[in-house]
């Protein structure tokens, strides 16, 4: 299969349709929630039950929409032992990373003598940590979103995640929620796993707030639902941009390209170089390393590179490529190039940064240590990584002191009578210093 090319040599121009994703237009998806909304609210477990069958295949009538215990028993017996040992490996890195990350409990400034302000950081009391399954497992998910979830210190942290045709959940993902912390597994994902923790049910407990990357599906859905829980980071589909100057080898740069083109046909992957070699080196190199990768994962890595949202696209010079990843925005970037550090000062819009061939996007996915969970869609415009701060949530805190009172007390006044605040100036008026005085206050 051929290769997306997009030769902008001879132009400055850099086409809109490079642009878009799969989730720019979410319409056909948000009719299709809907309903699918409607039946979890109004019926909570049955309706999970029934779109586990529908949806995910599974073959039994019903099963326990909570992981029991037995059951990570069981995945920690079944799944091999280097399996678990690099599980273990990447939570001691992304937790290390985000222990670092954590703010301290409350920071306090004197902004005038004898008044004082500042935050304290407080964790949100209830949040689901959503791990996709559609295209296959990802314990890697499910370390991104719980571990800074458990160093924030939230009091409920809960997964939802599809169960698989038996009714279960992959061992993986048991196994890396035990080794984090985690106890509370629910077999549901998609738009019904979204509603189900937006409303609750009788199993899964209504949460304040849902995070994780998703489908169009689940995008639509927290979207939807955005009135009833905070949806988080926006975090659909996977996208990457490997940035190339001269200096490296297409071939090396195509191998990069892959990583996330073979998560699914609803990806987006770019490679962007202003050197023909490069390009004409990694389309020549892909056919090659398609064939080394497995039947699925090279037919999803075709789809996204022969397609609309993926390929090769050659600028005219290097400053173009910037301003390229720059208007994308991408989710993760990757920069191959001579001096990568002397060209991060230019990115301005990234989810990620990784910088050199040895800093491939598929440590930063599993291992690096810094959170995997990023903007798409253009998101990284606006929004950062997940973090520990989404975890958590700021409460101002202010004192004033007696000796520090009668300063702010004036000016603040002036404030208030000018905006037409009668109730706030009589707060601060002399009227204050009596009844403070008459109070034995002072």
């Amino acid at each position: 299969m051929s290769v997306s090319f997009h030769d902008l040599s001879a132009s400055a121009q850099l086409p809109a349709a490079l642009f878009t994703r799969t989730e720019s237009d979410l319409s056909f998806f948000a009719g299709k929630v809907q309903p699918i909304i409607e039946a979890v609210r109004e019926e909570g477990d049955r309706a999970l039950i029934r779109f586990g069958r529908e949806f995910d295949g599974v073959q039994p009538d019903t099963f326990p929409l909570r992981a029991q215990e037995h059951e990570f028993d069981q995945a920690f017996q079944r799944l091999a032992p280097e399996v678990i040992e690099a599980i273990r490996y990447a939570v001691e890195n992304v937790r290390a990373f985000h222990e670092a990350q954590k703010p301290e409990e409350m920071w306090w400034k004197e902004m005038r003598p004898g008044a004082f302000a500042g935050d304290r950081h407080v964790p949100i009391d209830a949040v689901a940590c959503y791990v996709p399954r559609g295209k296959g497992s990802f314990p890697s998910v499910l370390i991104m979103t719980t571990v800074p979830a458990v160093v924030a210190g939230v009091p409920r942290a809960v997964v939802i995640t599809p169960p698989g045709p038996d009714g279960t959940v992959d061992d993986a993902t048991l196994v890396a929620a035990r080794l984090v912390g985690i106890t509370e597994v629910y077999k549901c994902g998609g738009a019904q796993g979204v509603a189900a923790v937006a409303y609750g049910t009788e199993s899964v407990p209504k949460c304040l707030k849902i995070v994780g990357p998703g489908s169009p599906w689940v995008v639509a859905a927290k979207r939807q639902l955005s009135h009833l829980i905070d949806p988080g980071v926006p975090a659909g589909p996977s996208e990457s941009l490997i940035l190339a100057d001269d200096s490296v080898s297409g071939a090396l740069a195509a191998l990069d390209l892959l990583i996330e083109s073979e998560h699914g046909p609803d990806s987006s992957a770019y490679l962007v170089t202003s050197s023909r070699r490069v390009a004409e080196e990694a389309m020549a190199a892909l056919p090659g390393y398609w064939a080394q990768i497995g039947e699925k994962r090279a037919r999803f890595s075709q789809q996204v590179l022969g397609g609309q949202h993926g390929g090769v696209v050659l600028t005219k010079d290097f400053a173009t490529a910037v301003a390229f990843v720059n208007q994308y925005a991408p989710e993760h970037l990757e920069i191959l190039a001579e001096e990568p550090m002397a060209v991060m000062p230019q990115i301005r819009n990234a989810g990620e940064i990784l910088l050199g061939p040895h800093t491939p996007i598929a440590l930063g996915n599993f291992v690096l240590g810094p959170n995997a969970v990023l903007p798409t869609n253009g998101a990284a415009k606006t929004a950062g990584p997940l973090s520990v701060f989404d975890y958590m949530k700021r409460i101002s805190v202010g004192y004033v002191t007696r000796a520090g009172y009668q300063e702010l007390a004036t000016q603040a006044k002036r404030l208030a009578e000018y905006e037409g605040f009668p109730g706030h100036a009589l707060a601060v008026s002399g009227l204050r210093h009596a009844l403070l005085k008459e109070g034995h206050h002072e």
